[in-house]
């Protein structure tokens, strides 16, 4: 019995690094990554480029949220943000899931998708102006629409994409339609519904700046516009910082939701 148990143990694959090793691992890369670029930043400040330092940026951050301006602006954008994109995947995701469902559904929405799907949401902003007015509902719409024709897309993806196979052998274990696209469709499809969803999210944070810029009483984009105007460079850093960490948290957290929600996939 030894001789037989020995070779299988030299068989025996080697195991696979701890998911927490590879979490610890990445992030001591995150902080030297973030750590690097900060100091590539202070660097340039110090040697001529028209940059305020890191620590000037910090104080005018400081400065404007003693003022209160600073929670109005985030409150102001992140309520935009969070409307648009929210009511855009809320919509995308079934539409999305009737186009790759069924054929008609496809035909019907297809043509329209892709048309607006190569306008840049901004390119529709001073005709949403005009018919809607200077009010919140234009900034949301834009954003809305960003978010829907990125999640759209992939969500359709996601189930024209899901192997044949396994719908053929829930068909053979005598599953009906309904139970099918539950129980199948929807799981498989739900890895391409979380990435259009972290597009969405960046192309809405890059909509609701333009909106801003054109349109707005309060806001991170808003603020960074007046800003320009007396060349007050700090606090233009201050808004770019804010909406690239906002837009990370925002990203991490449907990170978070893809790894609870997709457990069964196999990932490196």
């Amino acid at each position: 019995m030894a001789v037989l148990t020995a070779p299988a143990a030299t068989l025996t694959a080697p195991p696979r690094p701890r998911r927490r090793s590879t979490r610890r691992f990445l992030l001591v890369l995150n902080a030297i990554s973030v750590a690097a670029g900060i100091a590539i930043w202070w660097v340039l400040a110090l040697n001529g480029f028209q940059f305020p330092t890191p620590d000037e940026v910090v104080m005018k951050a400081i400065a404007l949220w003693n003022a209160g301006i600073l929670q109005e602006d985030i409150l102001a954008s992140l309520g935009r943000v969070l409307s648009g994109f929210l009511l855009g995947s809320a919509l995308a995701i079934p539409v999305g899931f009737l186009m790759g469902w069924y054929t008609v559904a496809r035909g019907l929405f297809e043509p329209w998708i892709q048309f607006f799907r190569t306008i840049p949401p901004l390119a529709l902003l001073p005709l949403v102006l005009v018919l809607l007015g200077i009010g919140e509902v234009p900034k949301v719409f834009v954003i809305f629409l960003a978010a829907f024709l990125a999640c759209v897309i992939s969500t359709y993806q996601g189930v024209v994409t899901v192997d044949k196979t396994l719908i053929n052998a829930a068909r053979v274990l005598g599953a009906k339609d309904g139970t099918i696209f539950v129980r199948v469709v929807v799981p498989a499809s739900t890895p391409f519904i979380l990435v259009g969803m972290r597009v969405g999210l960046g192309s809405s944070w890059a909509t609701l700046v333009a909106a801003e810029l054109l349109a707005a009483q309060a806001g991170l984009g808003y603020r960074m516009q007046n800003a320009q105007l007396y060349y007050d460079l700090a606090t233009i850093f201050v808004g770019i910082v804010l909406i690239g960490i906002l837009g990370l948290v925002m990203d991490r957290l449907l990170l978070l939701a893809e790894t609870k929600l997709t457990g069964w996939q196999e990932r490196r």
